[in-house]
C-alpha cells in the first residue's frame, strides 16, 4: 500500500476514536434528557386540570342531569333518622357526663335537703324552692372552702369537694335530676278510697311476678324505715320477688364495712305509692334498706289522725315490704 493511502486510513482512525464516539453519545443523551425535562416542566403549567375551565367541559344537558342527581340524593337522605341518631348521641353524651359524686356524699346531700324541707313545715312549692336555693348557696360556699383547703371536714375530702362545687354550681339542674329532687304538685292518691271504711280485704290482692320465698318474710301494706342501701327512686324492679332478691344479693355481695340490706320495700301499685316526703314514688320502686333493729313505719291503714294531718295520705298503706332472713 502506498504511503498516501496509509496516511488516509490512519487519519480516519484517529477521527473515529473511542473517545470521540463516547463524547458524541454522551452529548446526545444529555440533549435528550434536557429535552424531556423541559417538556415535563412545561406540562406542569399546561396540564388541563390546573385550569378549571379546561379540566372538563360539560354540556348544559349534562349539568342539568348532575344537578338532578344531587337533588335526588339529598331527597333520599333519611333526615328523620339522622335527627334521631343525633338526639341519641346527645343523650349518650349526657349520660357519660354524669357527675361522679361518691355515694356517701350524695346521700349526705339528700339527707340535708330532706331535713331542710321537713323543718319548713310548708308544702308551698315557692317556699320550698327558695329554701333549697339558700341552702345551695351556703353549701356551695362551704364546698369551695373545702376544695381550697381552707377548712377541714371529717366526711368530705378536698377532691370530693371540687366535684360537689361543680354539682352545686354549673351542673345544679343535672344534679337535681340525678338525686331525684323536684317539688311535685300534690295530687291526692285515690287508690283505695272507694273501699268501705271497715273493709279488711288486704290479702285478696295478688302480687305480680313469681311467688316470694319464705326468707323474704313478705308483709303486704307495710312500710319499714331504715338507712337506704339502694335509693329506690332510681332502683326499679319488675316485681316484689325481684326486689327481695336484689336485697338478698346485695347482702351476700356487700363489701367489708358496707351496710348489708336486711329490709326491702317495694311499690306494686300502678298509681304509685304514698310516702310523707317530697318525692313522687312510682310503681316498681325498690328500696333496699338497713336497720339494726327494723321498725315498722306504717302498717295496714294510715290512722285517721295521721290522715287528718296528711290530707294526701290514702286509706291503705300501698307498700309491700319484708325483713329478709339469710
Amino acid at each position: 500500500m502506498a504511503r498516501g493511502e496509509w496516511g488516509y486510513y490512519n487519519g480516519r482512525t484517529k477521527w473515529c476514536s473511542y473517545r470521540r464516539t463516547t463524547l458524541v453519545i454522551c452529548s446526545i443523551n444529555i440533549g435528550v434528557a434536557l429535552y424531556v425535562l423541559h417538556t415535563l416542566y412545561n406540562s406542569l403549567y399546561t396540564y388541563p386540570f390546573n385550569d378549571p375551565q379546561k379540566a372538563a367541559r360539560y354540556t348544559p344537558d349534562q349539568v342539568r342531569k348532575m344537578e338532578e342527581s344531587n337533588h335526588i340524593r339529598k331527597e333520599a337522605q333519611p333526615t328523620e333518622l339522622i335527627k334521631l341518631v343525633d338526639e341519641l348521641k346527645k343523650d349518650f353524651s349526657r349520660e357519660e357526663k354524669k357527675l361522679d359524686l361518691p355515694s356517701h356524699l350524695k346521700h349526705q346531700v339528700i339527707d340535708e335537703i330532706v331535713q331542710l324541707l321537713r323543718s319548713l313545715k310548708s308544702s308551698n312549692a315557692t317556699v320550698q324552692n327558695e329554701a333549697i336555693e339558700r341552702w345551695r348557696k351556703q353549701k356551695l360556699k362551704e364546698a369551695r372552702e373545702l376544695a381550697r383547703g381552707n377548712s377541714i371536714s371529717p366526711t368530705i375530702l378536698p377532691k370530693e369537694a371540687k366535684i360537689l362545687v361543680k354539682a352545686l354550681k354549673s351542673r345544679w339542674d343535672d344534679f337535681r335530676d340525678e338525686i331525684g329532687l323536684w317539688i311535685p304538685v300534690a295530687i291526692p292518691n285515690k287508690e283505695h278510697d272507694d273501699k268501705p271504711e271497715g273493709e279488711e280485704e288486704f290479702d285478696s290482692e295478688i302480687l305480680a311476678g313469681r311467688q316470694l320465698p319464705p326468707e323474704c318474710n313478705t308483709e303486704r301494706h307495710t312500710d319499714y324505715g331504715g338507712a337506704a342501701v339502694r335509693w329506690g327512686l332510681t332502683h326499679h324492679k319488675e316485681s316484689a320477688y325481684d326486689c327481695c332478691q336484689a336485697c338478698l344479693d346485695q347482702a351476700k355481695n356487700a363489701r367489708e364495712g358496707e351496710k348489708r340490706c336486711n329490709i326491702w320495700v317495694y311499690c306494686p301499685s300502678e298509681g304509685g305509692c304514698y310516702s310523707p316526703d317530697i318525692y313522687e314514688h312510682k310503681q316498681q320502686e325498690c328500696w333496699l334498706k338497713y336497720d339494726e333493729k327494723p321498725q315498722v313505719s306504717f302498717k295496714d291503714k294510715y290512722s285517721e289522725s295521721y290522715r287528718n294531718s296528711h290530707p294526701n295520705a290514702p286509706l291503705v298503706v300501698p307498700w309491700v315490704a319484708g325483713i329478709v332472713s339469710v
